[in-house]
């Protein structure tokens, strides 16, 4: 489409709309839906990897000390381990706040009679809570803490050394693997709404264009190039594509600001918010499909009308 022939371009999309606008409405409504569903799925996908990312950020390894460790012993050990690949953070946790925070944990069941019963005693070891840059390297993390001399001196059990590391060996690798399979399903579902989208946008600009097919061989027997024939049904593709995308975006946004406050409010420990960077791009991308898929659409459907 010659930029000479924009301005006509436009104004006879214009008129395309006035006078067809039921097929029109039908082109834009196919849109929306199709790019409503794409971006539906696009953000729930966001949620659940920043959810996944949540959970992940959550797996730590807790490194459980003797109560005659010597505490110059254990902080060189700690200042070894911060020193080590993977490593974001070391936690020194004491015997005192590991029975507080039993406590915490069990309030619904009856830990204050059990740590009554225990008569002033504190059986809870102290330990070392060691937080990973790349949760997935977890095991690999752990098989090294086991086998290290130093906190084989100063762990709670080094007749088993592996019974003073704990990480949910079995929980963590179930949550990895499925966590895992659930990303690739999201990009492999998205890709496929949006190949079935394009199905049933051009189909739909296909039956548009082919209610106009007498205008466009009038067009060509009175000598109009391809490109001129062109410009007006690329334009009107792109315009469907772009009202249809935005609505799409306007209902998503809503959605969003519906839903998200009541997962929210009813799982109080998980966060489903997507930074907001996340969410332009979510929403930048599906105006750009939108209108990809118009004038695509389009093209590919006047193709039969204007073979020589």
């Amino acid at each position: 489409m010659a930029f000479s022939n924009l301005g006509y371009s436009m104004r006879e999309a214009g008129h395309h709309f006035r006078r067809n606008w039921t097929t029109a409405f039908g082109a834009i409504v196919t849109i929306f839906l199709s790019l409503f569903i794409i971006g539906t799925f696009a953000m729930g996908s966001e949620m659940l990897t920043n959810l996944v990312g949540d959970v992940e950020s959550r797996v730590t390894i807790q490194a459980f000390l003797s109560d005659d460790a010597a505490k110059s012993d254990v902080d060189a050990l700690q200042s070894k381990i911060e020193g080590w690949d993977n490593i974001e953070s070391v936690t020194y946790k004491s015997k005192d706040e590991a029975l507080e925070e039993y406590k915490q944990t069990m309030s619904n069941k009856n830990a204050a009679e059990a740590v009554a019963a225990l008569d002033g005693e504190n059986p809870v070891p102290a330990s070392l809570v060691i937080s990973l840059d790349d949760p997935q390297l977890v095991s690999d993390t752990a098989e090294k803490l086991i086998a290290d001399a130093d906190f084989v001196a100063v762990c709670d059990d080094p007749d088993n050394v592996s019974a003073s590391v704990q990480y949910g060996r079995g929980t963590v690798e179930r949550l990895f693997s499925v966590t895992n399979y659930i990303r690739i399903a999201a990009v492999v579902l998205v890709a496929l709404l949006t190949f079935v989208s394009f199905v049933f946008i051009n189909n739909t600009i296909r039956l548009a264009i082919t209610a106009r097919r007498r205008e466009i061989a009038i067009e060509r027997l009175v000598g109009a190039s391809n490109g001129f024939i062109r410009g007006p049904f690329l334009m009107e593709g792109l315009l469907e594509g772009f009202i249809g995308s935005v609505l799409a975006v306007v209902a998503l946004y809503a959605g969003m600001g519906y839903v998200i406050p009541r997962l929210e409010s009813s799982l109080q420990f998980l966060s489903f918010e997507v930074p907001l960077m996340h969410q332009l791009y979510i929403y930048g991308g599906m105006v750009a499909i939108g209108i990809v898929l118009g004038v695509l659409g389009s093209a590919i459907a006047m193709r039969r009308y204007l073979k020589v």
